[in-house]
């Protein structure tokens, strides 16, 4: 907190100021970023929901992030699997986004994603898959940041990944 004196009066503080969320969320939008569906099997059903805040944090050990909102219905579901694939996705699946994007009920109505060797569930023709596990987890505002320990992962390089822009995707050169 800031303060300003008044005179010889005692310290005053000032309320903090920042963008408001609307703001961040415009602002924000103007930053590329790829889009992974993220997905397990909780009480023999396929949940998981799409997301665009993935990121690499370590090699060693190898750990990524993702940031869940607290408002999500599919975040409770998805804490309790003990094992989630994450699949970037390709520009060859680009008209999956708004199958995805449906309600959770019927997300993955004509979405089949496969089983892994280290027990996730991905989505066949992804540009990368990873199998992982909930390492830990951080209070960060209206989210909730993952950090997530990776099992076991596949690239398929000659996949162009898929980028979301200004909330819309994009394709780009490989």
């Amino acid at each position: 907190m800031q303060a300003s004196r008044d005179g010889d009066q005692s310290l005053v503080p000032r309320a903090p100021t920042g963008p408001t969320p609307l703001q961040m969320r415009e602002a924000l939008a103007g930053f590329p970023t790829g889009l992974v569906l993220v997905t397990a099997e909780v009480e023999s059903r396929v949940v998981g929901m799409l997301a665009s805040s993935f990121t690499s944090v370590s090699l060693d050990p190898p750990l990524v992030s993702l940031n869940f909102a607290r408002t999500s219905t599919t975040w409770p579901v998805l804490q309790q699997a003990e094992r989630w694939g994450i699949s970037v996705l390709g520009d060859n699946q680009a008209g999956d986004v708004a199958l995805l994007s449906r309600p959770a009920g019927t997300r993955f109505e004509g979405i089949s994603p496969m089983p892994t060797h280290q027990g996730g569930l991905v989505l066949p023709g992804s540009t990368v898959t990873l199998t992982v596990t909930r390492h830990a987890e951080i209070d960060a505002g209206d989210h909730v940041l993952t950090l997530l320990r990776v099992l076991g992962l596949e690239r398929d390089a000659a996949q162009a990944p898929l980028v979301v822009y200004d909330r819309t995707t994009h394709r780009i050169a490989a």
